[in-house]
């Protein structure tokens, strides 16, 4: 059995709609992370109540990791969840996903030693959004209709395992989605997490991967495993995409793998 201690960073904004069904779904893991840390950038005192709530509900530490409203400031909302995370092993969810109830486990099977992961997501319509919200549980036979990139929420443990073999070697960080991640503690150190430089929507994840890459820590997707449904929302404003494009080539460029403005400041 595993001795590796899981930390489970949510990360969310004024969406406790969302972030309570999300809840809901970890409180149904077949393994339970050793810890819970809601990254909040900046959401009012409504997610701050579901989270005290929720806290009577867990067995292990549900923490409110908050900081002030000053626009989308996602990395440095991560990044202070990874500060004071406790586990060995990250896991990284976004709160607008649905968990299937192996979630955590699948990703702690495939957690090995000098590599990082990135699963993917299957998407509800809105229709089934607007339904289980109005519902306010987890109705699976209305989660799991309807789906967009369906294929997404086939586990098949077997093929999961083939494909992530099959990928030794191969970069692919432009593929990454932030949403469902997962790293190993010592490694998002040894690169200094996500760069604080990213404002706005876009980019941030590739780029730390990137890092990592550069670092020696090896991607690799984890498919038909790990599988979440997404919530259906609006889009993000992309008015920081060009700039935060810029940061992600001059990385590459420069090929370093630490960044001042992370976890630790220089």
């Amino acid at each position: 059995m595993s001795t590796t201690t899981v930390s489970l960073c949510v990360s969310t904004y004024n969406s406790p709609q969302a972030l309570k069904l999300c809840l809901e779904s970890i409180l149904l893991q077949t393994k339970m992370p050793e810890e819970i840390l809601i990254g909040d950038d900046g959401s009012t005192n409504e997610t701050k109540d579901l989270v005290e709530l929720y806290k009577t509900k867990f067995t292990v530490p549900l923490i409110h990791v908050w900081q002030p409203d000053d626009g989308y400031r996602l990395a440095a909302s991560r990044n202070n969840c990874f500060r004071i995370a406790t586990g060995d092993y990250i896991i990284q969810i976004d709160g607008d996903l649905i968990l299937e109830k192996r979630f955590v486990k699948d990703h702690l099977r495939f957690a090995k030693p000098g590599t990082f992961i990135c699963g993917s997501r299957s998407f509800m319509t809105k229709e089934n959004t607007d339904d289980i919200y109005q519902q306010g549980v987890l109705n699976w036979n209305l989660i799991r209709s309807n789906l967009v990139k369906s294929h997404n929420a086939f586990r098949f443990y077997p093929l999961g395992l083939l494909m992530y073999w099959f990928q030794r070697g191969f970069n692919q960080t432009k593929y990454v989605i932030g949403a469902n991640m997962s790293f190993w503690k010592r490694d998002l150190f040894l690169v200094n997490g996500y760069n604080e430089d990213f404002k706005g929507w876009g980019k941030e994840d590739n780029e730390l991967s990137v890092r990592l890459w550069y670092a020696g820590i090896k991607i690799r997707f984890l498919k038909h495993m790990g599988i979440t449904y997404h919530l259906e929302h609006n889009s993000a404003s992309t008015v920081n995409l060009t700039s935060n494009e810029l940061l992600l080539k001059n990385t590459q460029a420069q090929k370093h793998f630490r960044i001042k403005n992370g976890i630790q400041k220089a």
